[in-house]
């Protein structure tokens, strides 16, 4: 029998930990199809870039927020796919512009 909650808490034990232990983070801000653009905060993790705060302002002026404090919700969820800035459409922006979307 698979352990949801048990999964689910060491999820959100991983990116807890990935944030509280960051010292450096990269800030991203990427467009998608519909108009809405995704903010996002990733650190480097087993060797890897991973999101750890994701936010998308639809195109009709909504947010939406994950992070491991709220890792999905019935609009999203945080990408559990490692990121990589050479291949993903994204561009590089200060740490201020993603703080200033996501304390919006």
């Amino acid at each position: 029998m698979i352990d949801l909650e048990r999964i689910r808490a060491e999820t959100v034990a991983y990116y807890r930990a990935l944030d509280e232990d960051a010292t450096l983070r990269h800030n991203f801000r990427h467009a998608d199809d519909e108009g809405g653009l995704w903010y996002i905060e990733a650190v480097l993790g087993r060797g890897e870039l991973i999101a750890i705060k994701q936010a998308e302002l639809t195109s009709a002026g909504q947010l939406h927020r994950y992070s491991w404090e709220h890792l999905e919700d019935e609009h999203g969820f945080l990408t559990d796919q490692p990121m990589d800035p050479d291949e993903d459409p994204l561009e590089a922006i200060p740490a201020e512009e993603f703080q200033r979307v996501w304390n919006r």
